[in-house]
């Protein structure tokens, strides 16, 4: 059945690897990548050169009216019939800062911003047109257990706040420090679950959500705003793990999410999927009340963007 499939995070890491393999694996798909300027058109063009299975909007994840623009392209182009009937939306791009205090359009922070916000302001745009049967995939992380066992002890785990204080710089103590901006992501990645169930809830019946951790990837962009050091082990040193159970390839990663996105492991909606199976994420991660919290104060961030 011919479907189009909305993806962030695919220039690069695992998200590449997944785009080429649902395209590889979905002769029908077609994949409309969202990425900044002319990556996104470069992308496509490497992906199909035809032009035919891949296009691209443009949009930088951080600004809350590119979002917009870019769901508005998206729905407009489904309207025409330019694309296929919409099944899958896969928010797979993320991002970390080396502090809590970096401030992007709207007063948001960053991590935030890109983790968290920009997700939800998609899905709801883009709500409407989804053809069931759908699924909604958004990349997690197992930093937000916050344990030795999930992450080595290179990230600091989630520290809960009111989404209030956590939308905006300075959510955590010492702010300006490598710690502070960790635990913003640990944090944004435990939000980013806390929807997923929210998703369950609200959406359709035949509208699924799922969180998808890749486990511990290295090798990946995701450290580009860290230091020289971190960067030089992050690429270099820590793919070695790769050969334990503490690490995941970017190959093995990104064939784990392009099955997830496209049914070929099976979970249901609101399910926590680690790697390649569904299992079970934090306790913290299973709090009713934080959810819909969230949700709320979702809602009011995205209103001036989503009229």
């Amino acid at each position: 059945m011919p479907s189009t499939i909305v993806m962030t995070g695919a220039s690069r890491g695992i998200g590449r690897v997944a785009a080429e393999r649902i395209l590889r694996e979905a002769p029908q798909a077609h994949l409309v990548v969202a990425a900044r300027g002319s990556t996104g058109a470069r992308l496509a063009a490497e992906l199909d050169g035809t032009g035919s299975r891949v296009s691209h909007v443009a949009v930088d994840l951080g600004v809350p009216d590119s979002v917009r623009s870019a769901a508005v392209e998206i729905r407009g182009r489904l309207d025409r019939g330019e694309l296929p009937p919409l099944h899958g939306f896969v928010g797979n791009a993320g991002i970390q800062y080396t502090n809590a205090l970096t401030e992007g359009p709207g007063g948001f922070e960053s991590t935030f911003a890109v983790n968290v916000f920009a997700n939800h302001l998609f899905v709801r745009l883009l709500e409407d047109r989804f053809h069931t049967p759908a699924r909604i995939v958004i990349t997690v992380s197992d930093t937000h257990f916050g344990d030795f066992a999930h992450n080595l002890g290179m990230v600091p785990g989630p520290v809960w706040r009111s989404p209030d204080v956590l939308a905006r710089p300075g959510a955590f103590p010492e702010p300006r420090g490598t710690a502070a901006g960790r635990t913003a992501y640990s944090t944004s990645k435990l939000a980013a679950i806390y929807l997923v169930h929210e998703y369950a809830r609200r959406l359709r019946a035949g509208v699924d959500a799922v969180g998808f951790n890749p486990g511990f990837v290295p090798g990946t962009d995701l450290a580009r705003n860290a230091g020289p050091a971190s960067r030089f082990a992050m690429r270099r040193i820590l793919p070695l793990l790769t050969r334990t159970r503490f690490a995941t390839s970017r190959a093995a990663a990104g064939r784990c999410l392009a099955d997830v996105v496209l049914g070929a492991t099976a979970a249901p909606t609101g399910a926590y999927v680690d790697r390649d199976r569904v299992a079970r994420s934090s306790e913290e991660s299973y709090d009713p009340r934080r959810e819909a919290e969230l949700w709320e104060s979702l809602e009011r961030f995205i209103a001036p963007y989503a009229a």
